[in-house]
């Protein structure tokens, strides 16, 4: 079953999580604890994160500096084969556009399909930390859309550069990303709607949010989708906040606004301690709202939070 079938064929909220292939050269260990930490509440489906590759500058013997391409979370295809077969879970790996050519895309497809596995979350990406603001790789795309149109064209069974495929496999499902404060480079909120519309209409089986401690933005983003004609499961992404630095950062970072009363009782904290155990009560009351308003899954986002995330999940599963 595809991930929007599975949410909704439970009667209760759905659980996911997302995870991050190992830092390159730390193995395994770290990203298997957090699936053992978190299995419990029987997830219906993993994600991986896809990184991008970057620039970093290595000091030589004499004290000058060369800049190297690397990536440094590489394996996402290799990590959602390990968690298939070691959890006997669904996986949904990130397929992005930052970072990647369209030949380095098709391979990834082809040796997801020689896997088996037929989720997919298709993104933009995050723009290379050394630039303004999002430029294309070279032979690769600007936008989520035309790397639906490869998946889309790839499930039609044909290559990217048009040549039929002799034994097309089993067709890709895919997911969407979705901003409840709209994304930091949309003009407006209605014009990122349309965006989501269009990625509905070229056969987006469902969308997951950014992260957001608001749900009135939550709630207010669903009514408009519905009214503008998306009818996609919109899944809310969940990540509880966990030190203080975060205060500052998480809007930064995510462009996001923080509700008065999180503010609040963040500023009071006396320690990242104090801000944890607030993010665990605020997590708590937020998933229990989304829950009462019926939605269909929540997915935590894992990365420093695992064990807050237990204690939300603990609460509420």
């Amino acid at each position: 079953m595809t991930v929007s079938e599975l949410i909704n064929k439970t009667e209760r909220t759905a659980f996911s999580f997302e995870v991050l292939p190992p830092l390159k050269g730390t193995g395994t260990a770290a990203l298997f604890s957090t699936i053992d930490v978190l299995r419990e509440f029987q997830p219906e489906y993993i994600n991986i994160t896809t990184h991008r590759s970057e620039y970093v500058y290595v000091e030589q013997p004499d004290g000058t500096y060369i800049r190297h391409f690397i990536r440094r979370r590489p394996g996402t295809v290799a990590v959602a084969s390990a968690i298939m077969q070691r959890y006997n879970v669904k996986v949904v790996p990130h397929i992005v556009v930052s970072g990647m050519t369209k030949e380095e895309i098709e391979y990834m497809l082809l040796d997801l399909q020689f896997l088996g596995i037929r989720d997919l979350l298709l993104l933009r990406g995050d723009k290379a930390k050394d630039e303004a603001k999002f430029q294309p790789t070279k032979d690769g795309y600007s936008h989520a859309m035309e790397l639906i149109e490869q998946v889309n064209r790839f499930n039609q069974g044909y290559f990217v550069d048009g040549t039929p495929i002799k034994q097309p496999g089993a067709p890709f499902s895919f997911g969407v990303a979705a901003y409840p404060e709209k994304h930091e480079e949309a003009p407006n909120l209605e014009f990122d709607l349309q965006v989501l519309r269009q990625k509905q209409d070229m056969g987006a089986d469902y969308a997951v949010t950014q992260i957001f401690y608001d749900n009135d933005h939550y709630f207010r983003f669903v009514q408009r989708a519905r009214e503008v004609g998306i009818t996609i499961p919109i899944i809310p992404g969940i990540k509880p906040m966990g030190k203080r630095s975060q205060f500052n950062v998480l809007p930064k970072t995510f462009h996001l606004d923080l509700p008065e009363a999180l503010s609040r009782a963040v500023e009071q904290c006396k320690n990242d301690d104090e801000v944890k155990q607030v993010g665990i009560e605020w997590g708590i009351q937020q998933c229990r709202e989304l829950m009462q308003h019926g939605v269909p899954s929540i997915h935590f986002y894992s990365m420093g939070a695992t064990d807050s995330i237990r204690a939300i999940a603990k609460e509420i599963y």
